[in-house]
């Protein structure tokens, strides 16, 4: 019978380490991208109103993308906003309080799990995530009523 030597730490290490390159490279090249401006875009189209947001590098809006396309339903929320659920919800992480709030805001209301589109002036609340915002501004979310709405990656 054979008796195996016990395995170093150094040999644990550096096995380990090798194991772990090809997510560092990953990483690496993931903020490549990011530094070189390839924002993420997404094409809204309901009512025939086609339009597009720039999103934020967030992790709730890395996961929306994940999720598209979508064919959901736009409605009227109170006088400022449209909204729409989606099918499941997204990750908070990386949410908090955001400042600069604007017409043509993109976000993303974790307690309930819809987009929220805000076409009128709005103030942040907890559970607000912004995820980018509208890049011609918000006239296009004035239409009133319940419609299908189709978002998708450019």
């Amino acid at each position: 019978m054979m008796m195996s030597a016990p395995i170093s730490r150094r040999t644990l290490l550096v096995v380990s380490g090798g194991l772990a390159a090809p997510a560092v490279v990953h990483a690496q090249t993931g903020d490549a991208q990011a530094q070189e401006g390839k924002a993420m875009r997404l094409r809204f189209t309901f009512a025939d109103q086609d339009f597009t947001a720039t999103l934020e590098d967030n992790p709730s809006a890395r996961e929306l993308v994940t999720m598209l396309p979508l064919d959901l339903t736009i409605g009227d929320y109170s006088s400022n906003e449209k909204i729409a659920y989606l099918p499941r919800k997204l990750t908070e992480d990386g949410g908090g309080r955001f400042g600069n709030e604007a017409v043509g805001d993109l976000c993303y209301y974790a307690p309930w799990g819809n987009l929220a589109m805000f076409y009128g002036p709005y103030h942040w609340s907890r559970g607000l995530i912004r995820l980018g915002r509208f890049d011609q501004g918000a006239k296009q979310l004035s239409v009133r009523g319940e419609h299908k709405l189709r978002v998708e990656a450019l």
